[in-house]
């Protein structure tokens, strides 16, 4: 009889201490356990990190040597009524006809770079698109083969010691780095008599037309240089230059 006694009290003993082993609190997962962690919502889709903004870079510089090894012969030679010195590049950020953000040159007179400046900036906000800024190219006097000519390009460009197109003895104000021309090929220079330098600029004659990099009256283009005291040669009033704009008007 003891003996049973004492048998009943030991597995009342065992019973009990199982009971509050099983109610003890489970530990916490270990970081690496493959346990997911509590109170995650997986269904929510992680926010990607917003796009940069491309903004306006530009600035005014010197003509340093290398830039002033290219000019000569290419753009100024003795005799041109600017000399080197008084030029300046002015490098400025555009948006091309493929909606990429590039980096072109103008050289200017130091008296305009920083207005010039000024007006490419609002370009770039405006995003008004230029197909291609360079250095203007060496220039040579009009082929009749030029007007068959079928590339497209169409270059943006400023500083040149030339003749003024058409003419045997008048400078072009490109001579004196206060002028610019832009997107050419849709903004073409057109004589009085409707005909073009190029044949392929002649859908272009047509300015009801609302093509990329096409210049119009009254706008960002045309606005922004008038603000620096600049005329378009889309306002002559004989022959029409559409790309042309001067701090002379001429």
């Amino acid at each position: 009889m003891i003996r049973f006694v004492s048998r009943l009290i030991a597995l009342v003993v065992v019973m009990a201490a199982c009971s509050q082993t099983s109610a003890a609190p489970r530990p916490a997962p270990k970081p690496g356990s493959g346990s997911p962690p509590p109170l995650v919502d997986s269904s929510m889709p992680s926010s990607p990190a917003p796009a940069a903004v491309p903004v306006f870079r530009g600035w005014v510089s010197r003509i340093g040597p290398e830039l002033r090894e290219r000019l000569i012969g290419r753009n100024w030679k003795p005799g041109c009524p600017v000399p080197i010195e008084d030029l300046r590049l002015v490098e400025v950020s555009y948006w091309n006809f493929d909606g990429e953000v590039k980096m072109g040159p103008l050289v200017l007179h130091e008296r305009v770079a920083s207005e010039v400046l000024w007006v490419f900036r609002r370009l770039f906000r405006a995003h008004f698109p230029v197909e291609e800024i360079k250095l203007a190219a060496k220039d040579r006097p009009i082929r009749p083969e030029d007007y068959w000519d079928k590339s497209r390009r169409s270059v943006t460009a400023s500083f040149n010691c030339r003749l003024a197109t058409g003419s045997t003895t008048t400078l072009s104000q490109h001579s004196y780095g206060w002028a610019i021309d832009i997107n050419p090929l849709q903004n073409p220079y057109v004589r009085n008599d409707g005909t073009v330098l190029r044949a392929i600029a002649l859908p272009f004659r047509n300015r009801s037309l609302h093509r990329e990099g096409m210049i119009h009256e009254g706008d960002v283009v045309v606005r922004s240089f008038a603000r620096i005291g600049w005329e378009w040669g889309g306002h002559w009033h004989t022959l029409k230059d559409y790309m042309h704009f001067s701090l002379t008007g001429r």
